[in-house]
């Protein structure tokens, strides 16, 4: 009896250290964290859209209104599109925070094309004051070529609707010279708070709000 007594203590200690040693070796998998689309609040997003989500701020066209490939005729197709929004301080302030993340590394502070990726002989198209984007292309066209890509520069679909109105009324404003334009300078990699742009505009990230019927 004793000895089956001391063999199933030894037997309940043993469970009772492995199950202690797969808690701490469990590759991770069980730790306080979020959930892919889990969010802390209903107002703060993990990351951006993912493809296909419908902007619950609406859209200026329709996703069959354009093409999506990266080719010269689906740039072409959104050349007609007008820029909805207006070229305010929130605009401009979202648009330097855009630009700075994304365009600022290959077509530089001033979109004359010397970012910091011409230190390796990449090729950079200028896109500030005085360069064919600044006196041939629409704002459409700037729409497409952001959603699309074209030659060297990949698609940059990432950047939601809206925000890339916003980036759009940011390099008009570098295109123009306006030095109230270029704003504050970028932060350093790894700086939140108004260093970034904030939350997602597009579901099921945010939720989508329902409209209150009216009252009589």
């Amino acid at each position: 009896m004793k000895r089956r007594a001391l063999l199933l203590s030894v037997s309940l200690v043993s469970l009772t250290a492995c199950e202690a040693v797969g808690r701490v070796f469990s590759d991770f998998k069980q730790q306080p964290k979020l959930d892919p689309w889990e969010t802390p609040a209903d107002t703060i997003a993990m990351r951006a859209n993912p493809q296909g989500s419908v902007p619950i701020t609406g859209t200026a066209a329709p996703g069959f209104a354009y093409g999506r490939v990266a080719s010269i005729a689906a740039l072409d197709s959104m050349s007609g599109l007008v820029n909805p929004v207006a070229k305010d301080e929130r605009s401009l302030n979202n648009g330097r925070l855009q630009y700075q993340i994304n365009c600022l590394v290959c077509h530089g502070a001033l979109g004359a094309g010397d970012g910091p990726v011409t230190k390796f002989n990449l090729p950079v198209l200028a896109i500030g004051t005085g360069s064919n984007a600044a006196t041939k292309l629409t704002d459409g066209y700037f729409f497409g070529i952001i959603r699309n890509g074209r030659g060297l520069m990949p698609p940059y679909n990432r950047i939601e609707e809206r925000d890339r109105w916003d980036l759009i009324n940011y390099v008009r404003g570098l295109q123009a010279g306006g030095a109230a334009a270029v704003g504050a300078a970028p932060g350093r990699p790894g700086q939140t708070g108004t260093f970034v742009p904030g939350a997602t505009l597009t579901a099921p990230t945010v939720p989508a709000p329902h409209a209150r019927p009216s009252q009589p």
